[in-house]
C-alpha cells in the first residue's frame, strides 16, 4: 500500500494532516523534513512551520523529494519552500494573515474539484509568495494572498498558503481527498484492515514465543491485550500492578476484562514511598521508579521468561521522540513503562506505534470491545497522586477517588461523557469553613475539571449546564467525608495544563 509521506517542518498542525488523510482512508506517515523519500511513498506533503525560507539555515527538504516525480502538496511554509527552491520569490507580508480569510477559487485544477467558488479558510503566516516560479499558475487567492493556491501540471505540484487540515477551513478534508485521488492512492486504511494487518505482524514477529503485557486499565493497554488474545491465544502473560492510586473499581474492571491476569497488590509499597512527598515531579519519579521495581521483580520470577514486552506506544509518542528540525530539537523521549532496566532483556513489541488514539479506539470497536472501555477518558500515568495537591494519604486518596467517581457518574447520567475529553476531581489542600447540618465544619476543597479537546494538545473548559455542576457539588459535599466546598476550574490549555500537577 503506497502512502502519503508528510515532511514535518515544525508546524503545530502536522499531526492533524496525518490524521485527516487517515480519516479519509489513506495511510500516511510523518517524517523529519530532511529524511530521504521512502520507497513506498505515493504522494508527498510539505507541512507548515515557523521558519522563513530566506533565513540562513532555513529547513529544506531532502533532494530526493522534488526530483521524485510524485505528486506534491505544499502547505503554508511548504508552499513557500516549493516557490523558493523552484525560482520564485518569498518575502515578508505587508499585512500578516492570522485567522479566517475568504478564498476565491480561480481554477479548479483538481484540488478544488466539486467545491464552491468561495469559502472560508484558515491562515497563519507572516510571509507570502510574491512571484511564482516558472510553469506555475494560480488556482485561488485571498485578499492578502494573491497566490493562495498554485499548481504546476508537469511537476504535479500543488501549494496552498492556508491550512486545509484544520477544522476552521471549510472543505479542508475535500481538498485533501482531491489531492489523494489525484495521486492515485488506494483507500485501504480501514479499522478492519488495520486489525488483520496487526494480527498478521504480531504472529510473524512473535512466532511461538511468549509476550508480557502490563495492563493499566486504560484504552491502549486494554485494546492491545485483546489484540494479543486474538492474534496469539495462550502466549500472552498479563500483569496488573495495583498501586492504590487508581480510579474507583479499576482493579475489578481489569479482572473482569482479563480474568487470567496476574494482579500484584502493591498499594502499601506506594503509599509508604510517597509519605510526606508534596512536590509533583518528585511524586512522578517515585511512582515511576517503584513501578519499574515491582514490574521487574515479577518479570524475573517468570519461567520461562517471555521474550517480548508489549507496550501500547502510540504514534504521537514516536513522533515526539523524533527530532523535527534537527538533532537538538527532540521534544521528549518516550518510555511507556517508565524505563525498564536493560538486564530484563526483552524485545519490545509495539503494534500501535503508527496509530493515533482514535484509530486504537476504532479497532477496539471492530474487535467488539464495549463502548464503556473504548471511550474511557485518558488517565495520568501516576494516577490519583497528581490529582491530590500536597501530601498523599490513604484518607485523601479515598476522598478524591470517591469525588472522581461522582463526577463520572453525573457526567454519564447527563449524556456528556463522550463529548468531553476529560472530566475529573482534584483534591486541594485548602481548609475552608462550612456549615453541614447544624455544625460549623472545616474541610478540604474539591476542584472539578472538565475540558473539551480533539487531541489533548490544546483544550477548553467545558460550559456544562449549571444544574449538572450543582448536582455534582451537592453529591460531593454530601457523600465525601472531609470535603465542604466544590469549585469549577475554568482554565483553558494553554495557559494551564489539563491535569493540575
Amino acid at each position: 500500500m503506497r502512502k502519503v509521506v508528510i515532511y514535518d517542518f515544525g508546524s503545530q498542525y502536522t499531526q492533524l494532516i496525518a490524521r485527516r488523510f487517515r480519516e479519509l482512508g489513506y495511510y500516511s506517515e510523518i517524517l523529519p523534513f530532511n529524511a530521504p523519500l521512502p520507497e513506498d511513498a505515493g504522494a508527498v506533503v510539505l507541512s507548515g512551520g515557523p521558519a522563513s525560507v530566506y533565513d540562513e539555515g532555513a529547513p529544506l527538504p531532502h533532494p530526493s523529494v522534488l526530483g521524485s516525480g510524485l505528486p506534491i502538496l505544499g502547505i503554508c511554509y511548504g508552499l513557500q519552500v516549493l516557490t523558493h527552491l523552484l525560482g520564485g520569490k518569498v518575502a515578508p507580508s505587508r499585512r500578516k494573515e492570522y485567522g479566517p480569510a475568504e478564498l476565491s477559487v480561480v481554477e479548479e485544477g483538481h484540488l478544488f474539484r466539486g467545491l464552491p467558488k468561495r469559502f472560508r479558510v484558515w491562515m497563519s503566516h507572516g510571509d507570502r509568495v510574491e512571484r511564482l516560479p516558472e510553469g506555475f499558475r494560480v488556482l485561488a487567492e485571498t485578499e492578502g494572498s494573491p497566490y493562495a493556491a498554485i499548481y504546476h501540471e508537469g511537476m504535479r505540484a500543488f501549494g496552498v498558503q492556508f491550512h486545509p487540515e484544520v477544522a476552521h477551513t471549510e472543505h479542508g478534508s475535500d481538498i485533501l481527498r482531491n489531492f489523494a485521488e489525484f495521486s492515485g492512492l488506494e483507500r485501504a486504511w480501514t479499522p478492519e484492515n488495520i486489525v488483520q494487518t496487526l494480527k498478521q505482524r504480531i504472529r510473524e514477529t512473535v512466532g511461538e514465543d511468549r509476550v508480557l503485557l502490563a495492563l493499566s486499565g486504560g484504552v491502549d493497554s486494554t485494546v492491545l491485550g485483546y489484540l494479543l488474545k486474538e492474534a496469539i491465544p495462550g502466549q500472552a502473560v498479563f500483569v496488573f500492578v495495583d498501586t492504590g492510586l487508581l480510579r474507583w473499581g479499576e482493579r475489578e474492571r481489569v479482572r473482569r476484562l482479563f480474568p487470567e491476569a496476574v494482579i500484584i497488590d502493591a498499594k502499601d509499597r506506594f503509599l509508604r514511598a510517597l509519605r510526606g512527598v508534596v512536590h509533583p515531579e518528585r511524586k512522578r519519579k517515585i511512582i515511576g521508579h517503584l513501578f519499574v521495581d515491582v514490574f521487574s521483580e515479577f518479570a524475573r520470577s517468570l519461567s520461562p521468561k517471555p521474550r517480548f514486552l508489549a507496550q501500547g506506544t502510540l504514534y504521537p509518542d514516536v513522533i515526539e521522540s523524533v527530532s523535527v528540525v534537527g538533532p537538538s530539537a527532540t521534544i521528549k523521549t518516550h518510555h511507556n513503562v517508565g524505563g525498564l532496566p536493560e538486564d530484563l532483556d526483552f524485545v519490545l513489541l509495539e503494534p500501535f506505534r503508527y496509530l493515533f488514539k482514535d484509530e486504537v479506539r476504532a479497532i477496539g470497536r471492530v474487535m467488539g470491545l464495549p463502548d464503556e472501555v473504548i471511550n474511557r477518558h485518558p488517565f495520568p500515568g501516576p494516577g490519583l497522586a497528581v490529582r491530590i495537591v500536597g501530601e498523599i494519604t490513604e484518607d485523601r486518596l479515598e476522598r478524591v477517588r470517591l469525588a472522581d467517581r461522582i463526577v463520572e457518574e453525573e457526567v454519564r447520567r447527563a449524556g456528556l461523557y463522550e463529548r468531553l475529553w476529560q472530566a475529573f476531581a482534584v483534591l486541594v489542600p485548602v481548609r475552608t469553613v462550612g456549615v453541614q447540618g447544624d455544625f460549623r465544619t472545616e474541610g478540604e476543597v474539591v476542584a472539578v475539571r472538565m475540558v473539551e479537546s480533539s487531541d489533548g494538545m490544546t483544550a477548553d473548559w467545558s460550559r456544562v449546564p449549571h444544574e449538572i455542576l450543582a448536582r455534582i457539588s451537592e453529591r460531593i459535599t454530601g457523600e465525601v467525608p472531609g470535603v465542604n466546598r466544590v469549585v469549577y476550574d475554568i482554565t483553558s490549555k494553554p495557559p494551564g495544563t489539563i491535569e493540575w500537577e
